[in-house]
C-alpha cells in the first residue's frame, strides 16, 4: 500500500508541476459539457423549406402558414415550378419541399381531395423521416379541420404524396456510414501527427536532428509525409468498403473526393503539428488532439447532430470548424452526386484551414528549432 500511495503522490505533484494540464482536465470537461450539451440534440425544428404554390389562392397561403407557425419548418424561399426544387436541395437551402398543386383550393371548398406533394432530402434520414412525420401530422390535423368545416368525417381530407430523393429509403447507414471516413482520417493525421515532435523530444532525438543540417522545412515535410500517405491509402480502403460492403452509392467523382480529402488531410497534419510544438510531452498532445480538437469537430460538424438543431450561437460556432465542410462534401459526392460547381464553396474552406494551420505550425516549429 505504502508504494502504491507513493505513485499517487508522485501522480499529484507531476500534475502540480504542469498547471497547463491542469486546468485542461478540469475546464475542458466544464466547457465540451456546456457546448456538446445543446449540440447533441436530435429534435428537428426550422427545417427550412422550400415553396412550390401552383395554386396561389387563400387556402394554399393558409396551408403555408400552418407549416411555418408550427415551429417545425421554416420558408427559406418559393420557386414557381418543380423543376426549380433540385438546386435548393442540392445545394443545401432547404431539406423539404412542399409543392402545392394548381385546383387545390377547389379542391377544398368543393367535395374533391386536396393533393399535397413533400419532397424531402434523404442524406439526412433521421431528419427527413422526423420532417415527413411532422407533415403528416400538421396534415392531419388540417384534414380534420377541413373535414369539421364541411360536415362529414369523409369530406375534406388532405392527401400527402412524399418523395424523398438521394436516399428513398431514408437508410440511416447511407447517413452515417460515409462519416467513418472523416473519423477515421481525423484519428490516423490529427492525432499521430500531434505526437511526432513530442515523442521525439522525450526520446532525446529532437536535439540532434536541430543541430544536424537539415532545414526546418525538409523536417516538417519528412515528419507529415508518412501520415498523409497514410490517409491517401485511408481513402482507397474506406471508400471501397463503404461502396461495395455497405451498398452506399458513390454517386460523384472519386477523384473529386480524394482531391478535397487530401486538403482536410493537409488541414489536420498541420493542426497536428502545431499541437505537438505546443506540448511538452505524448500525454498532452494526445489530450489536446483527441480531447479539445477531435472530439468538438466530431460533435459539431453535423457528422452525428445536425446543425440546424442547435442554438445559434452554437451553430455560428460550427463556421471554424473544419470538418463541418468535409461533412457536406462527403455527402454531397456520395449521396448527391455534387460537383465542384457546387461544393467549391467548401473546398475553398478546407483550402483556407490547411494553409492557416501549416503555416502557423510551421512558424512556431521553425521558432522552437531557432
Amino acid at each position: 500500500m505504502y508504494v502504491l500511495w507513493r505513485i499517487v503522490v508522485k501522480e499529484l505533484q507531476q500534475l502540480r508541476r504542469d498547471p497547463k494540464m491542469l486546468r485542461l482536465l478540469i475546464a475542458a470537461p466544464v466547457i465540451q459539457l456546456l457546448a456538446l450539451g445543446y449540440a447533441a440534440n436530435l429534435d428537428v425544428r426550422d427545417v427550412p423549406l422550400v415553396l412550390v404554390d401552383q395554386d396561389r389562392t387563400a387556402a394554399s397561403r393558409d396551408l403555408l402558414d400552418r407549416f411555418t407557425a408550427s415551429g417545425y419548418f421554416q420558408l427559406a424561399g418559393t420557386v414557381d415550378s418543380l423543376s426549380e426544387v433540385d438546386p435548393w436541395l442540392l445545394e443545401g437551402r432547404a431539406q423539404v419541399a412542399l409543392v402545392i398543386g394548381a385546383g387545390y383550393g377547389r379542391a377544398a371548398a368543393g367535395d374533391g381531395v386536396p393533393e399535397v406533394q413533400l419532397l424531402a432530402d434523404g442524406t439526412d434520414a433521421t431528419s427527413a423521416g422526423i420532417g415527413l412525420s411532422y407533415a403528416a401530422d400538421i396534415l392531419g390535423r388540417e384534414s380534420v379541420r377541413l373535414a369539421a368545416a364541411r360536415g362529414g368525417p369523409g369530406l375534406g381530407r388532405v392527401e400527402l404524396v412524399p418523395r424523398v430523393w438521394y436516399n428513398p429509403d431514408l437508410k440511416s447507414r447511407w447517413f452515417y456510414v460515409p462519416a467513418i471516413l472523416a473519423l477515421l482520417l481525423m484519428v490516423m493525421t490529427l492525432v499521430l501527427s500531434s505526437m511526432g515532435v513530442v515523442r521525439e523530444k522525450e526520446i532525446g532525438t529532437l536535439e540532434q536532428v536541430m543541430v544536424s543540417p537539415v532545414r526546418p522545412w525538409q523536417l516538417i515535410v519528412g515528419k507529415l509525409f508518412p501520415y498523409a500517405v497514410i490517409g491517401f491509402v485511408d481513402v482507397f480502403l474506406v471508400v471501397a468498403i463503404v461502396v461495395l460492403w455497405f451498398q452506399v452509392p458513390l454517386r460523384g467523382s472519386f477523384l473529386l473526393l480524394l482531391g478535397l480529402t487530401m486538403l482536410l488531410v493537409l488541414g489536420n497534419l498541420g493542426l497536428g503539428l502545431l499541437v505537438s510544438t505546443i506540448a511538452r510531452n505524448q500525454q498532452q498532445a494526445m489530450m489536446g488532439a483527441a480531447f479539445v480538437l477531435m472530439l468538438p469537430q466530431i460533435y459539431l460538424s453535423g457528422l452525428i447532430f445536425p446543425i440546424e438543431n442547435m442554438p445559434p450561437a452554437i451553430a455560428a460556432a460550427t463556421y471554424v470548424i473544419p470538418l463541418r465542410y468535409y461533412t457536406t462534401i462527403l455527402r454531397g459526392i456520395f449521396l448527391k452526386g455534387s460537383g465542384i460547381a457546387v461544393l467549391w464553396p467548401e473546398a475553398l474552406a478546407l483550402a483556407g484551414f490547411a494553409v492557416a494551420f501549416l503555416a502557423l505550425a510551421s512558424l512556431r516549429f521553425q521558432k522552437r528549432v531557432e
